[in-house]
């Protein structure tokens, strides 16, 4: 089912239309980046919002549950979220299933500030965005390759990055002060409002129509067959196979430490929740840096090369990162890790774009993201347990080899070794 006929005609563009012209210059991909930017504002807020309603509606342990259970249908529904994105198109999806946490937020928002339900409601509010992400997050992957084309990939991943920075930094603060306004009903209604910009602006968004040689791979069999076919595709393919095994590693071995890992380093050292604010943000400008540099060149040759390259000495910073003497060693240590770890990570989502036939992308956007947000999260629990026992330098150091391995493979793997961004 391919998008060549679609009920709007005004939300296609021709290819010759997105051919050659920058992506920071097309307004087209702008309104996308600015409907990003706003949505991933209003997550931000969210997460805060439902943490803070959580922690004063329940025990510290019931808190604990509310945040984490909308990973749980994340989680197991991404797959089929990816299949839903490739028959209905990314465009579609990501309105729709943004429409839908824009009113799940605000109708919490509303029944907070006219009664107090407890946790069942925050509960079943995190299962709904969970389950909505499963069909955003794919979509939003998707996306990209249909609106700009493949040489400006790369820089698109750049601006998403900048996006997803200053959303972390703006959206604490902001939700902060929306629960210091009117507390936690007043964050959610503040998260509802800011997606709610978003809606607007992805629907001026326009698209376009599949390359001939991709609307024969479009799914025309049964979901399930759909599924398989996406996941046979990603395994046969001599560059997104090892590279999903690549992105694998590499968050294995970071979110761990650079998650939980931190927090127990910073209390071993007695940097305070101070120092590890200081830690986190030399890490989001390094992030920032790398993000900014794909923006601005467009392109980097070589990628598969310097996918490598940064995953084994970032992986060697991670391990560094323990043995730090003093706090300000430890703040220019992780904007080293975050400017190695941004410049891989976002050439590989550049990769994964660029390598992937448009109609099969959120399937193989869905593939990725189960590595990252389902697979990878499970080393923090591990992270803290094993620190309980051997501490936090044996456990960085097993984190860094897990790490570096991913750089290892990439190197090893020559579809990824000599994989070229388009020009």
């Amino acid at each position: 089912m391919s998008e060549a006929a679609p009920a709007v005609p005004d939300t296609l563009i021709p290819r010759a239309a997105v051919t050659g012209r920058p992506a920071h210059r097309d307004a087209n991909v702008l309104r996308w980046v600015a409907a990003y930017t706003a949505s991933m504002l209003g997550d931000s807020v969210f997460f805060l919002a439902l943490s803070w309603a959580a922690v004063r509606q329940g025990s510290p342990a019931e808190a604990g549950i509310v945040t984490a259970v909308s990973a749980v249908p994340r989680a197991l529904l991404m797959l089929g979220g990816g299949v839903v994105v490739d028959r209905l198109g990314p465009r579609r999806v990501v309105i729709g299933s943004d429409t839908v946490r824009c009113a799940a937020v605000l109708l919490v928002a509303a029944l907070l500030f006219a009664t107090d339900p407890g946790l069942w409601l925050l509960a079943l509010l995190a299962l709904v965005f969970g389950a909505v992400d499963a069909l955003f997050l794919p979509a939003v992957g998707a996306l990209p390759a249909r609106i700009t084309g493949k040489d400006q990939l790369a820089r698109v991943q750049g601006m998403r990055g900048l996006a997803i920075r200053f959303a972390s930094v703006v959206g604490a603060p902001l939700g902060g002060l929306g629960v210091a306004t009117g507390g936690a009903a007043a964050a959610f209604a503040c998260a509802g409002l800011l997606i709610a910009v978003s809606v607007p602006l992805l629907v001026s968004v326009r698209m376009r129509d599949l390359p001939p040689d991709d609307s024969a791979a479009v799914a025309d069999g049964t979901a399930w067959r759909d599924l398989r076919d996406g996941l046979a595709y990603i395994r046969r393919h001599r560059v997104l196979g090892p590279l999903m095994l690549v992105i694998a590693l590499g968050d294995l071995g970071f979110v761990g430490p650079l998650n939980i890992g931190l927090t127990l380093l910073a209390d071993e050292r007695g940097w305070g929740a101070s120092g590890m604010g200081w830690v986190l943000a030399g890490f989001g400008v390094g992030a920032g840096t790398a993000a900014l540099l794909l923006t601005v060149r467009g392109r980097l040759p070589h990628a598969g090369y310097v996918v490598a390259g940064a995953l084994v000495p970032g992986a060697a910073a991670i391990g560094g990162l323990a043995q730090a003497p003093a706090l300000p060693v430890a703040v220019g240590t992780a904007l080293l890790i975050g400017l190695l770890a941004g410049l891989s990570g976002a050439l590989c989502g550049a990769l994964l774009q660029t390598q992937s036939a448009p109609a099969l992308l959120g399937r193989v956007t869905a593939v990725s993201g189960i590595v990252s947000l389902g697979i990878a999260p499970l080393s923090m629990p591990l992270s803290a347990a094993a620190i309980g026992v051997w501490g936090t330098g044996p456990v960085f150091a097993v984190s860094a080899a897990v790490c570096g391995l991913g750089g290892v493979v990439a190197l090893c793997a020559p579809g990824v070794r000599r994989a070229e961004l388009p020009k």
